[in-house]
């Protein structure tokens, strides 16, 4: 099979992109952080300052030019060895051209499986993916389907994208796709799901209360952890020890 050549412009673009980058690395042993983000290819650690000011003098030279080129040059960003590469691909997803393009929210949820670590898998959902959503909400039925998928960071990733929701206050979404994770085995899901339910919380504790109390023998350690961090310690330590005991809670969500 022939591997097509991107065009010219995309491949000055890119090693434009990554000289700057490079010029920008931090400490020459960067090896932890990668291992804390998760990320699956190397990590110059670049400020996020500097991140950002670079990829948008990028955006900027994109001005003018068709959303196709654009997110072509995205993809060939996403297919790059490094870290800031990728992130960089999310990044312009973000920014005119392609922020609410139609083909924005195909190209974003096909990374979505390979934005593995939680630093990409997070930026992609709850930037232009969560972005994408708040203009059509009707995607959520999309989100509920990823609740199901075999990759458990697209399962992860169905969380993130639910900020729309939480900075409305309308939980009733959040509440319906995070019940559908409370049995999952991983534990980058059920920390995920511990947080939204923080967040859950934050906004509207009398329910977030009684949800955890109905749901107590579903939730994971972790889950109930993260998702009482806010809440009252006799709170917490009656959900652990109730959890523990395999005793649910009282009914009525």
């Amino acid at each position: 099979m022939v591997t097509r050549r991107p065009p010219t412009w995309i491949v000055v673009e890119q090693r434009r992109l990554v000289r700057a980058f490079r010029a920008e690395a931090g400490p020459s042993s960067n090896s932890s952080l990668q291992a804390y983000l998760g990320s699956p290819v190397p990590v110059l650690g670049v400020r996020t300052a500097r991140f950002r000011s670079i990829v948008a003098e990028t955006a900027r030279r994109l001005v003018g030019r068709p959303p196709r080129d654009a997110r072509a040059l995205a993809s060939a960003l996403w297919r790059g060895p490094l870290f800031e590469e990728r992130a960089a691909a999310i990044e312009l997803l973000r920014r005119k051209p392609l922020a609410r393009d139609a083909g924005t929210w195909r190209l974003a949820c096909g990374w979505v499986d390979s934005a593995t670590g939680w630093a990409l898998s997070d930026s992609l959902a709850s930037g232009p993916i969560a972005s994408e959503v708040a203009a059509r909400p009707e995607r959520f039925a999309e989100l509920l389907s990823w609740t199901r998928s075999p990759n458990a960071w697209r399962r992860r990733a169905s969380t993130y994208a639910l900020r729309p929701w939480f900075r409305s206050g309308d939980l009733d979404r959040p509440f319906q796709l995070l019940e559908r994770l409370l049995d999952d085995p991983e534990r980058w899901v059920q920390r995920a799901v511990g947080t939204w339910l923080r967040e859950c919380w934050k906004r509207d504790p009398n329910r977030t209360e009684r949800f955890l109390r109905r749901e107590v023998r579903r939730l994971a350690p972790v889950t109930i952890t993260v998702a009482t961090e806010r809440a009252p310690k006799r709170l917490r330590a009656e959900l652990r020890r109730a959890n523990r005991d395999g005793r649910g809670g009282r009914r009525g969500y």
